[in-house]
């Protein structure tokens, strides 16, 4: 076995290249027997191993940087940068995360848990070295799918004019999590059906055996590699045209050619792209079949909740209002199976719109669609909607464009942690002003919330829900603003989504008022409040700008002098099962207990 406890960069490169392809097999054998327990995500990852083996023999970190686009196909990097032993605590509490950061390792350069951002943080990297006079290379790691998001082309279109040592590896594999859409997903593939693949070792190779490892002629070597290079394309393309030096497209899988070509691009000392196209879930027929059911895969012993998702009755909601109502549009920005609109997409294809991973953009196009009188229903998870909120003010709210917020994942994530977690939604969305936003605690009060949302609102509604199924049944009772639970209890709890469960165990401690409508603020839960002396707030996101922080500034407004304890997030939860983290947070039910009691 190739494959050891103490794999290294340096090992790689002592490797012959039959010994690393043979090493490739073993790392995807490993990926599997260990993502398969942890959970993580393991498509992505098969389909990068030869990519991440090449680097590593191209490269040596951490003095040349690699930056991860997303970053959830940097379990080979972990690996040979020392975390083999520590990949049975992937994404767990204390473990290793499932994404790059730089507090892990001095090996990974950036953190990286959103999409777009790699050629944006490579190029202030490049910049900064350079201005440090540290000739060393910065490589961005970026998918097709992530090309679809903005700031993308807002970093390669800076870097083109640079002469920084910035490499960009394009990784063809046309997914993100859905299947990508987009003039430039067309483009990629007119690359590869029109132009002749670039052979890179038989253009360059009889340079690369005459330049030195060090020595003045490896500038010369370089002056001559940029004439191959263009004699080898028929014409320039976009990123050439955007001044970056173009190599590829290459066979992701090719682990000769790959080492070869990142050879070459390290050479030329300024921005160079390097197109390879790979096949998600490589070498795992599972994963190869179904890659977005393998992007991400549960821990073995997941102790998710056996009750109907959330995101799911949400689909098959949508699609009832939308056959009664035809003006009914439903957008995603790439993630139509995470966010359960599937359904309505096999349905209502012509009024379904997969914008890519493009959410400022979903949220201005969803006020154009308003525009015309339709309803268009934006499904996006909580971390990802904090992209858009100029968009929600200038384009949606000024006008009162009645867009319809379906925000996924609020709350407490999980084993993804501080980049994926839903807590920021409620103070951006709250201070937006003429916005609606619900948060209901049971798939029942969704489907009522979703129903008022898109059928009786005006301007912007949000309808926060999280990731998974219901903590419990619940009250199933018509649609109500807020409910009250009143057992003459001289104390009272408010809450409100799922941990409306928890607050609902200690009711013999206390009465509890839950807010379905959570903003604006009800007057009539301000009255209640009122009759109290002693106020115990519990919410699923951060204190601050929170509901709970709006209702006590209105109590002490009007001129409340009982006690008042907020507990809430605050700073970033790590990583963890969603039950530890509610329990951190003393969200669970014997934190409420001990709150209420001590």
């Amino acid at each position: 076995m190739l494959l050891n406890k103490d794999i290294s960069a340096e090992y790689i490169k002592s490797l012959t290249p039959e010994q690393r392809r043979r090493l490739c097999a073993e790392i995807r054998a490993f990926l599997v027997r260990t993502v398969t327990e942890t959970g993580g995500h393991l498509a992505s990852n098969l389909g990068t191993v030869e990519l991440i083996v090449a680097l590593h023999t191209v490269f040596s970190t951490p003095e040349d940087k690699i930056v991860f686009d997303v970053g959830h196909q940097a379990y080979v990097h972990k690996i040979i940068t020392g975390r083999a032993r520590k990949m049975n605590t992937l994404r767990c509490e204390n473990g290793i995360s499932g994404f790059p950061r730089s507090d892990e390792s001095e090996h990974d350069a950036f953190l990286g848990g959103h999409s777009s951002i790699s050629i944006s943080a490579a190029l202030g990297i490049a910049e900064g070295m350079k201005l440090d006079g540290d000739d060393h290379s910065v490589v961005a790691v970026i998918g097709d799918g992530a090309f679809t998001g903005g700031e993308a082309y807002e970093g390669i279109n800076n870097a083109g004019k640079t002469d920084c040592n910035l490499i960009v590896v394009l990784n063809e594999n046309e997914m993100s999590i859905s299947k990508n859409t987009g003039a430039f997903a067309l483009y990629l593939a007119q690359i590869r059906s029109s132009q002749k693949y670039y052979r890179t070792k038989k253009s360059v190779e009889g340079i690369l055996e005459k330049t030195p490892v060090v020595g003045k002629t490896i500038g010369k070597a370089a002056q001559k590699t940029k004439k191959v290079l263009r004699a080898a394309l028929y014409n320039s393309n976009l990123f050439e045209n955007l001044g970056f030096k173009y190599l590829g497209p290459i066979d992701g899988h090719n682990l000769e050619e790959l080492t070869d070509a990142l050879t070459v691009a390290k050479l030329m000392k300024r921005p160079c792209l390097v197109h390879i196209y790979t096949k998600k879930g490589k070498g795992y027929p599972p994963a190869e079949n179904n890659s977005g059911e393998y992007h991400g895969i549960p821990p073995k012993n997941c102790t998710a909740v056996d009750s109907e998702h959330f995101n799911e009755r949400f689909g098959k909601v949508l699609c009832r209002l939308a056959r009664q109502d035809k003006r009914i549009c439903a957008v995603t920005a790439a993630m139509k199976y995470g966010t359960g609109l599937q359904f309505f997409a096999r349905e209502f294809p012509e009024r379904f719109f997969d914008v890519g991973i493009a959410e400022p953009h979903a949220v201005t196009f969803c006020a154009g669609l308003a525009a015309q009188d339709k309803i268009p229903v934006f499904a996006v998870y909580s971390s990802f909607l904090q992209r858009c909120y100029d968009q929600l003010i200038h384009d949606c709210a000024i006008e009162r464009r009645h867009v319809v917020l379906a925000v996924d994942r609020a709350g407490f994530v999980g084993e993804d942690g501080e980049t994926h977690h839903g807590v920021f939604d409620v103070p951006m969305l709250t201070s937006v002003p003429y916005i609606t936003v619900y948060s209901p605690s049971n798939t029942d009060e969704l489907e009522a919330c979703l129903k008022k949302a898109v059928c009786e609102d005006d301007g912007v509604s949000a309808v926060r829900y999280p990731r998974g199924g219901e903590f419990y049944g619940g009250d199933r009772a018509e649609y109500s603003d807020y409910r009250y639970y009143k057992n003459g209890r001289g104390k009272l709890i408010f809450t409100y989504g799922r941990i409306t469960a928890n607050a609902l165990m200690l009711r013999e401690y206390c009465d509890v008022l839950q807010a379905v409508k959570i903003f604006p603020i009800q007057r009539e839960i301000i009255d209640i409040c009122l009759k109290y002396d002693e106020l115990y707030f519990f919410e699923e996101g951060v204190q601050s700008g929170g509901v709970s922080e709006k209702i006590a500034a209105q109590l002490l407004a009007c001129g409340y002098r009982g006690k008042i304890k907020i507990t809430a997030p605050q700073g970033f939860m790590p990583q963890a099962d969603v039950f530890r983290q509610l329990e951190k947070a003393q969200l669970d039910v014997e934190g409420m207990r001990k709150i209420v009691s001590g």
